[in-house]
C-alpha cells in the first residue's frame, strides 16, 4: 500500500523522533526492521492477577448500572475537539487553550439537544502542568455544564501518532484525516510495563479531583487499546500491542477505583465479533467483563451494528455506541440514530465542527492524495462558521433529542426534581 506524499513526510518525521528518543531502535527507524521494545517488558502472571483484582474491586452491579442509565436518559452527543485544536495536547496546553471557541461550539451542541460530549485528555498535558491542566478541565466542565452537557472523559488513547510531545504541535498535513492526533501514553511508556506506574499520578489526580463531580457522565479509561494504526504508523507499533495495553488497562481501572470514583468506568472494543465468546480477543473479553457500562465502536452499516448490539445485550448493562457516523461507508445519522434511540443505545458520533483535525477527510486520505474537500464529508456536523453541513441531519438529531428531553422532564416530575 502506497502512502500519500504528505503521509510519507509524516512517517519520516515520526522516524526522526524515534531515532532521537529511542536509540536502541535507530536501525528500525532507518527502515532496517520493524522497531520492537528494547527488551521483553511484558508483565508477569502474578502482576496481572493483582491488577485484575484491583480492577474488579468496586465494579458496578448490573442493577446499579441500569439505574444509572435510567436516571441520565438516552445519551446523545459527539466526540469533541474544538475546531482550533488539531489534537488533545493542542486542546489542553495553556498556550493553545481556547475556552471562547469551546463555549461557542458547545452552544451548537446545546442547540441540537445533545447531552454529552466524549472528550480526550492526555497524560503529558497533566505531567507538563498538573495544576494548570486540572484547572482547565474544571473550566471545561463549567462551560459544558452551562450548556447542559455532561462529558465522557477519555484518559488514554492508542490511536494515531505514537510519539507525542508537549509544546508546539506540528501543523496538520493538508487534506489528511487526523494527521496530528497523538497517542496517550506514547510508545516508549506503553511498551515498557515497568514504566506504567509513572502514569498512576495522572490517573489518581485527575479522577480523584473529579471523582464525585456530577458534571461528568463517565470515564472512558482507554480508547481502542489494541489499535496498531495501519497504515499510518504501523511500522512503529509492537505487534503485541494489545498485551501492553491490557496490562495498562488493568492497572488504570484499579487506580481509578482506588480514589472512590462515583461515575461509571468503561472501555470499548472496536473490532471483531462479540457473538462467539470462544473466539473473542482476550482484551475484548476483559473490556466487556470489567466495564460498568458497555461501550463500543462501529462504523458499520446498520445491520452489522444491530448484530453487535444484540451480542452485547448478554452483559445486561447499558450500551453506548461511542464512535459511529462515517457517511461514505454507510453509517449516517439518518440510518442509525433513530434505531439506536429505539434500542435505547447511547449514540456518540465522531466529529463535531470542521477544523484542524480535518476529519471531514476520509481514512483513505492517508494513502490517496486529496487537494480539496471530498465529495461527501466523512465526519463532522458543522462547518467552521457554524452552519450545518447537511440541514436534514440536524432535523434527525433534534427529533431524537427532543423526545429525550420530554423523557427527562417526566423522570424529573416523577422524582420531585431530584
Amino acid at each position: 500500500m502506497r502512502l500519500s506524499p504528505f503521509v510519507r513526510r509524516a512517517v519520516r518525521g515520526a522516524a526522526a523522533v524515534l531515532f532521537t528518543a529511542v536509540p536502541t531502535a535507530r536501525a528500525s527507524a532507518q527502515g532496517v526492521a520493524t522497531p520492537r521494545p528494547p527488551r521483553d517488558t511484558r508483565p508477569s502472571a502474578t502482576t496481572l492477577q493483582v491488577a485484575d483484582r484491583a480492577a474488579a474491586a468496586g465494579q458496578w452491579t448490573t442493577a446499579r448500572a441500569r439505574a444509572w442509565y435510567d436516571s441520565v436518559g438516552l445519551v446523545v452527543g459527539s466526540n469533541f475537539l474544538p475546531s482550533t485544536a488539531s489534537n488533545e495536547l493542542e486542546m489542553w496546553q495553556a498556550a493553545t487553550w481556547d475556552p471562547a471557541t469551546i463555549d461557542k461550539e458547545l452552544g451548537y451542541a446545546e442547540s441540537l439537544g445533545m447531552n454529552t460530549m466524549r472528550v480526550f485528555l492526555h497524560d503529558l498535558a497533566y505531567k507538563q502542568d498538573p495544576q494548570g491542566f486540572l484547572s482547565r478541565v474544571d473550566q471545561f466542565l463549567t462551560i459544558a455544564d452551562r450548556h447542559h452537557i455532561r462529558p465522557m472523559l477519555v484518559l488514554f488513547d492508542a490511536c494515531w501518532d505514537p510519539f507525542p510531545h508537549v509544546g508546539r504541535q506540528r501543523q496538520p498535513y493538508p487534506w489528511v484525516h487526523n494527521s496530528t492526533w497523538v497517542q496517550s501514553p506514547g510508545l516508549a511508556i506503553l511498551s515498557d510495563t515497568s514504566r506504567h506506574e509513572s502514569l498512576r499520578p495522572y490517573v489518581t489526580a485527575v479522577v480523584g479531583r473529579f471523582a464525585r463531580d456530577r458534571r461528568i457522565l463517565a470515564w472512558d479509561v482507554m480508547n481502542e487499546p489494541d489499535n496498531i494504526n495501519r497504515p499510518a504508523y504501523f511500522i512503529f507499533e509492537p505487534r503485541n500491542k494489545g498485551d501492553y495495553s491490557l496490562a495498562l488497562l488493568k492497572k488504570a481501572f484499579g487506580w481509578a477505583r482506588s480514589v472512590g470514583v462515583t461515575q461509571p468506568l468503561t472501555t470499548g472494543p472496536w473490532k471483531g465479533d462479540y457473538a462467539d465468546t470462544t473466539t473473542m480477543l482476550p482484551i475484548t473479553r476483559w473490556q466487556l467483563e470489567h466495564s460498568d457500562v458497555i461501550t463500543f465502536h462501529s462504523y458499520d452499516e446498520l445491520p452489522r451494528t444491530r448484530q453487535l448490539i444484540a451480542a452485547l445485550r448478554r452483559y445486561d448493562r447499558p450500551i453506548i455506541l461511542t464512535e459511529y457516523m462515517a457517511r461514505p461507508v454507510g453509517s449516517t445519522f439518518q440510518t442509525h440514530l433513530p434505531v439506536l434511540a429505539e434500542e435505547h443505545v447511547g449514540a456518540i458520533n465522531w466529529g463535531f465542527v470542521q477544523g484542524r483535525s480535518q476529519t471531514i477527510m476520509p481514512w483513505d486520505s492517508w494513502t490517496r492524495e486529496y487537494t480539496s474537500e471530498p465529495p461527501v464529508w466523512f465526519h463532522d456536523i458543522f462547518r467552521t462558521n457554524g452552519t450545518p453541513y447537511r440541514p436534514e441531519e440536524i432535523a434527525v438529531i433534534r427529533q431524537v433529542t427532543s423526545a429525550n428531553v420530554k423523557g427527562a422532564a417526566k423522570r424529573a416530575a416523577s422524582t420531585g426534581g431530584r
